[in-house]
């Protein structure tokens, strides 16, 4: 007979839910504050889907920033992140000529995906340029 669990052991249930980020919520940060609000997100045990993709050295910052956090916030090892972008067929010469003043209107590339998550909850991303598929730790 299974025991029936109880409202106390519900609450060490460990869990993680997806946030997806619009880019119209980062678009006027600067790079720090877009960097604290990503790294506020992933400490709470979401897996971050953002519109768009950081900048470079965005990006890279973000990576020494949790490196440095790790052993000094407890329970955290770290962030798993990718990138997926549609950059496939671009349908042409004025396709390409479209999405690039798309781009430099917008100031990011809108056409890309990126996701983050807290290495305690995703243990790898594998992507193609047709999916990406997240595992996740037990």
């Amino acid at each position: 007979m299974a025991k029936k669990k109880s409202k106390k052991d519900l609450g060490k249930i460990k869990g993680f839910s997806i946030q997806f980020l619009p880019y119209s919520e980062i678009r006027y940060l600067n790079g720090d504050e877009r960097i604290r609000k990503i790294l506020g997100i992933v400490l709470g045990n979401y897996i971050l889907i953002i519109q768009g993709r950081l900048k470079p050295e965005e990006e890279t910052r973000l990576i020494g920033d949790t490196m440095a956090m790790i052993g000094h916030v407890k329970t955290f090892k770290g962030i798993e992140l990718a990138v997926i972008s549609g950059n496939g067929d671009s349908g042409g010469i004025w396709a390409g000529m479209k999405k690039g003043l798309a781009n430099a209107l917008s100031g990011g590339d809108l056409g890309a995906v990126t996701i983050i998550g807290p290495a305690t909850i995703v243990k790898e991303i594998k992507k193609n340029p047709k999916k990406i598929e997240l595992l996740l730790t037990k």
